[in-house]
C-alpha cells in the first residue's frame, strides 16, 4: 500500500501492578513513539479500581514520552464528583483526548453502579463539564456487546452513544472484516457518520487469546484455531502464522475504507510492529 497518506494508527496498554512491569511498559511505550503513532490509550479498572495507575500512567506517556495519551474514562462505580475532579487534572495536564466507556460490570452486580450508568450519560457528562476540550472515542462492538440482548439493542446503543457527543469510535478487537463492515453499513443507515476505527489484537499465545475472546465475545474462526491448535507449544510458529493472518486482514480493512487502526499491544512492541512492517505504514 501506499506510505504517503498514513491511516490514523494508535496503541494500547495497561497501567501494570508492579514497578518492573511499570519499566517494562515504559520500554514498549518509547520503542513505539519511534513510529510517531497519533495517539496512545491506557485503560481503567472497573469502578476505578486501577484509577491511580492510569492517571499516573497516562500523565507520564503524554509527558515524557511525548504521545498524545488518551485515558479510558469508566462510569462504573463513580460518582460525578469523582469523574470531575479526574476531567479537571486531565484537562489541566493538556490530556485531549478521552475514552468513554460504561466499563465492565463487577462479578455478580446486575446493571451499573453509580450516578452514571451508561457510556452515552458519560459522553453527556464530559460534554457538559469540559465543552469541546476533549476528543472523546467510544466503544463499538461489530460482534456484539457479550451483554446486550441482541445486535439491534447493540446498534442502537452504539448510536445513543455516538450522538452524546462522540467524535470517533474503536473497536473491540475481531478477526473477521467482515463484520466490522457489516457493522460500519448499519451505523451508517441510521445516519451516524463517526469514524469508526478497528481495534486489532496481535495473536502470540493462543491459549490466553482463547480465554479472553471467550469472555468478550470475539470469535475465533475455526480454521485460525486449528491451525493454532496444531502448533501446539511452538510459539514461533504460532507467532508467525498470527502475524500473517492479522496482517492480512489489517490489509483488507484499510483497503476496504477503514479510517486506522489500534492495536491492543498488551504492554509489548514487537507484535504490533511485526504487522505495522508487513503493511509498509510510514514511519
Amino acid at each position: 500500500m501506499s506510505t504517503s497518506l498514513r491511516p490514523s494508527i494508535s496503541f494500547e496498554f495497561f497501567p501494570t501492578k508492579t514497578e518492573a512491569g511499570h519499566e517494562k511498559l515504559l520500554t514498549t511505550a518509547h520503542r513505539l513513539a519511534e513510529y510517531k503513532p497519533d495517539f496512545f490509550s491506557c485503560t481503567y479498572g472497573a469502578g476505578g479500581s486501577t484509577r491511580d495507575r492510569t492517571l499516573n500512567t497516562v500523565l507520564q506517556l503524554d509527558g515524557e514520552v511525548k504521545i498524545p495519551t488518551a485515558p479510558h474514562l469508566s462510569c462504573v462505580g463513580d460518582t460525578k464528583a469523582e469523574l470531575r475532579e479526574l476531567l479537571n487534572v486531565y484537562q489541566d495536564a493538556g490530556i485531549q483526548r478521552i475514552v468513554a466507556l460504561r466499563g465492565d460490570l463487577p462479578s455478580g452486580m446486575g446493571m451499573a453502579s453509580g450516578e452514571l450508568r451508561y457510556a452515552n450519560e458519560l459522553v453527556e457528562f464530559i460534554r457538559a463539564e469540559t465543552g469541546d476540550h476533549f476528543h472523546i472515542e467510544i466503544a463499538a462492538y461489530p460482534e456484539m456487546h457479550p451483554q446486550a440482548r441482541n445486535f439491534e439493542d447493540d446498534l442502537a446503543n452504539f448510536v445513543r452513544k455516538a450522538r452524546a457527543g462522540a467524535d470517533s469510535a474503536i473497536t473491540q478487537y475481531f478477526f473477521n472484516a467482515d463484520c466490522y463492515f457489516y457493522f460500519v453499513e448499519r451505523v451508517r443507515k441510521l445516519g451516524v457518520d463517526t469514524p469508526i476505527v478497528p481495534g486489532i489484537m496481535p495473536i502470540t499465545n493462543y491459549s490466553k487469546l482463547a480465554r479472553f475472546s471467550d469472555a468478550c465475545g470475539a470469535e475465533i474462526p475455526r480454521w485460525v484455531r486449528k491451525q493454532l491448535e496444531a502448533y501446539g507449544d511452538d510459539m514461533a510458529s504460532i507467532q508467525a502464522f498470527g502475524t500473517q493472518v492479522i496482517s492480512e486482514m489489517c490489509e483488507e480493512l484499510l483497503a476496504g475504507g477503514a479510517p486506522g487502526l489500534h492495536f491492543y499491544t498488551l504492554n509489548q512492541a514487537e507484535p504490533s510492529l511485526a504487522v505495522w512492517h508487513n503493511l509498509k505504514l510510514a514511519r
